[in-house]
């Protein structure tokens, strides 16, 4: 990946393990965060840090836009539209002749309720919240900004995102860990590492079109928390019913989704799943102890 500059804009959770992964592999990495502290954990990271804020894209990110091969965006769409496109547009960005490969990271959130049935990547998608309504926006509008530029898209739906300082054991450890039952209620999830060896692999085979990145076994949440706290030896949590449970309400509103997502097509394109369940995923970060935070190594 020598010849490989990426900018990462909105580089969060995912965004730092994808950056952290492409630098390891001899990428030029840089990538956006909203304040100083965020910027200096990049650099750490091995990303070159840019603070950005939707509204206030400086010069030198701009050229920074300019010189990347890859552009990588997980900042959050909102009523107008994503607020990525919208600082491009308004800097007269219209072509970006080195740009070969764009990856829009959505949800599979876009895909609404579909009562429990598996759904691949040519379902029929039919958004229940507001937030999964704009993220569909923003694919078509990271399509055609792909279409003028002369780049490939791809956008790579994820499941629920968990690793590192982000799963059940931080949840029980602190207290916060709910065990909610609601009969019937299914959730994928994607570890973070298989996020960035995703990313890494479209990268490194030109991989354009959409994806799930999703595990291989749809589970109901409360089988997650359970686990894991059978892994820390201590009880879980009391079950709680879904009706009577306190949640905000965007806690709440995941539950008004229920789906299986495959990830066939993203095997079937060549990669391999390194955390293909939670059990896997769990059983390997407690006994590393790589669960506390983004410290360890990636596989």
């Amino acid at each position: 990946m020598d010849q490989t500059r990426v900018l990462i804009l909105g580089a969060g959770y995912s965004g730092r393990v994808i950056g952290r992964r492409l630098a390891e592999q001899g990428a030029l990495v840089a990538g956006t965060s909203r304040t100083a502290d965020k910027a200096a954990a990049l650099a750490k990271a091995g990303i070159g840090p840019f603070i950005y804020a939707a509204g206030d894209m400086t010069p030198d990110l701009l050229e920074t836009v300019r010189e990347a091969s890859h552009l990588i965006v997980s900042v959050q769409p909102d009523e107008a539209g994503d607020p990525v496109l919208r600082d491009l547009r308004a800097a007269g960005v219209k072509a970006l002749p080195r740009l070969s490969g764009i990856i829009y990271l959505s949800t599979v959130g876009v895909y609404g309720d579909h009562g429990g049935a598996w759904v691949d990547e040519e379902a029929e998608c039919r958004p229940v919240s507001r937030r999964s309504a704009q993220r569909l926006r923003a694919e078509a509008e990271w399509q055609a900004f792909a279409d003028n530029v002369g780049a490939g898209l791809v956008v790579f739906r994820l499941a629920g995102i968990y690793g590192p300082g982000r799963n059940a054991f931080v949840n029980l450890r602190n207290g916060t860990a709910k065990r909610i039952i609601r009969p019937g209620q299914i959730f994928n999830r994607i570890h973070v590492d298989d996020i960035a060896g995703a990313v890494e692999h479209f990268i490194r085979t030109g991989a354009t079109g959409i994806f799930n990145g999703a595990d291989d076994e749809p589970s109901p949440p409360q089988d997650v928390v359970e686990y894991a706290a059978m892994l820390m030896g201590v009880e879980p949590p009391p079950a709680v019913d879904f009706d009577e449970a306190e949640l905000s309400p965007m806690a709440r509103s995941f539950y008004a989704e229920c789906k299986r997502v495959s990830n066939r097509k993203l095997r079937q394109r060549g990669y391999e799943l390194v955390h293909p369940d939670f059990r896997n995923a769990l059983t390997i970060m407690w006994e590393t102890g790589s669960w506390k935070g983004l410290t360890q190594p990636l596989p």
